[in-house]
């Protein structure tokens, strides 16, 4: 079995990492060329966004073959060569396989439309009820959730986007080749997988109007979503004892997650929940700005440690991903305190019991996109929310000032990799701008001591070297304090304490820590005083004392 918590997975959203033939979409040899980096940084795991065949609708998330690679991103053998070279420096490939919906250019989609019997019991289609849909569930994209089909006067599920068409995981004969899907890239020396919305696939058995909210309580965390979980478990990855898989749960609750993630439930390895990074939702409201509520987050953080620890569930612990504006702007400082508070944010969540994800970019403090037009999104979500918040009565100005803080192009604007025009990610034109910041922000420096980069690589190692950050417990500390997030790790004789001031003033820590407690990692050039706890802005330290 893997010991889950030595290992440190780095995300890659391929289409913005490193283009290799000035088509500006970013490409696997790309991924090849920088596995040096990687390797540099220290991480195990590389979990790469879908580059299936795809019309790239959802950036990939809308397949349309689960066995086949968009040529865009490259060949079969350009995949395999990029296994080989991985695993020769002792890192192993992560894909996301996207299974609770396909493109509607899915070869079963297209004979669903066609009338094959077969193929419609693939998806979910209904008839409407007076002339509206089904019902009035919302996508997660804005609209409703169903699209009508005039040739057969009804409507097909779709909870993301109008071509992203809901699997019926009802069907045996479906689910068989899903799992066939996922084994063929299995066979092929996988051995890690991430499962897209993945706690959304068991629908409910009456389809009926939310009078409450948007739909999404009938079909999270469904009634059948643990029994398909094992199954998949048993018919692909189950088979392995080296396979890493993480589950991207959607609303989900504390209970649903440690069954999912607790080895004894034979589902899953880890879970991601985002409950911490709605904490700068106002009432719920992604599309409003408002401060991140510091209190809440500390809340959600320490209660899904403690009760994951608690029932044998395991954790993804993250800031960053493709979804996710880039945290050092959302949460920290990306002006004055760049650096200090993007290394504060890097100490809070590779401390904590859990496995580290690094979203590329995050480990140079790379920051929001700072786009001015419309003309500069590409994300469907972004650009259907532009509408609609239009619509309701927004100003131009207002509405670009939420995209800036909100959209999820924040996360995917190109890689940074030097001061070269693009920032070295492409010769030719990239298929989203490039942040403005690329030539102060970029991969050169490195090697420089008080690198971001240089942080993040002693992060991963001291998780490697302390078995107190792999496996001690997680015991919450100054819960009430409105500046520091602090914790302690205790396993056995071991004892680690991590101290992170959240805001861009100095702040005292009123708490005595215990004698013989030696400073191993701070984001200063010098560490506070154990004995008299003062943080300047954004500091964090990490404690560490033995027996």
């Amino acid at each position: 079995m893997v010991n889950l918590g030595e290992k440190v997975v780095y995300q890659i959203y391929p289409k913005s990492f490193q283009d290799t033939n000035g088509d500006g979409f970013g490409d696997l040899r790309g991924v090849i060329e920088h596995l040096d980096y990687l390797k540099e940084l220290g991480v195990d795991y590389l979990w790469l966004t879908p580059f299936f065949n795809s019309p790239q609708n959802d950036n990939g998330y809308d397949i349309a073959d689960y066995e086949s690679i968009d040529p865009r991103y490259g060949t079969m053998a350009d995949f395999e060569e990029l296994v080989e070279e991985a695993r020769k420096r002792g890192m192993y490939l992560m894909l996301d396989m996207v299974l609770n919906h396909t493109s509607t250019k899915h070869e079963w989609f297209q004979k669903a439309l066609k009338g094959d019997p077969k193929y419609r019991n693939y998806y979910i289609f209904k008839k409407g009820k007076n002339g509206l849909p089904p019902t009035n569930w919302v996508s997660k994209f804005g609209g409703n959730a169903w699209s009508y089909l005039p040739e057969t006067d009804e409507y097909y599920l779709h909870l993301f986007h109008v071509t992203q068409a809901d699997l019926n995981w009802e069907n045996p004969e479906m689910r068989q080749d899903l799992y066939k899907a996922v084994n063929f890239w299995l066979d092929k020396g996988v051995k890690g997988l991430r499962f897209d919305v993945v706690n959304l696939v068991s629908k409910p058995d009456v389809y009926e109007d939310d009078l409450e909210g948007d739909g999404h309580r009938f079909y999270t965390d469904g009634p059948k979503i643990h029994q398909y979980l094992r199954e998949l478990h048993e018919n692909t990855f189950g088979r392995y004892d080296d396979v890493v898989t993480v589950g991207e749960m959607s609303s989900t609750t504390l209970e649903n997650s440690i069954r999912y993630s607790n080895p004894d439930s034979k589902e899953l390895s880890m879970i991601f929940s985002f409950h911490h990074l709605k904490v700068d939702y106002p009432s719920g409201n992604k599309w409003a700005v408002e401060p991140f509520r510091f209190h809440d987050l500390k809340n959600y953080l320490f209660t899904w440690q403690e009760e994951m620890e608690r029932g044998g569930g395991w954790n993804a612990v993250f800031w960053c991903n493709h979804d996710q504006p880039r945290i050092v702007t959302r949460i920290g400082n990306d002006q004055e305190y760049r650096k200090e508070s993007a290394k504060c944010l890097a100490t809070a969540i590779h401390g904590l019991r859990g496995t580290p994800y690094i979203y590329q970019g995050e480990e140079i403090g790379m920051t929001n996109a700072g786009f001015t037009s419309i003309s500069q999104y590409r994300d469907i979500e972004s650009l259907n929310y532009y509408n609609i918040l239009k619509q309701e009565g927004k100003t131009e100005e207002e509405v670009m000032k939420i995209l800036q803080a909100k959209s999820r192009d924040n996360a995917r604007t190109p890689m940074q990799w030097n001061d070269s025009e693009n920032g070295g990610f492409t010769e030719g034109t990239p298929w989203i701008p490039v942040c403005s910041r690329y030539k102060e922000i970029n991969t050169m420096d490195r090697n420089a001591e008080d690198s971001i980069f240089q942080y993040y690589k002693s992060l991963v190692a001291l998780r490697k070297q302390y078995p107190v950050i792999q496996s001690g417990t997680v015991i919450p500390l100054l819960q009430e304090d409105a500046q520091i997030l602090a914790y302690e790790r205790k396993l056995g004789n071991e004892e680690l304490y991590v101290f992170c001031n959240f805001f861009g003033k100095e702040t005292r820590a009123a708490y005595q820590l215990p004698e013989g407690c030696k400073a191993i990692l701070s984001n200063y050039k010098d560490s506070p005083n154990p004995s008299d706890l003062v943080l300047r802005p954004y500091e964090a330290v990490i404690f560490y004392k033995k027996g």
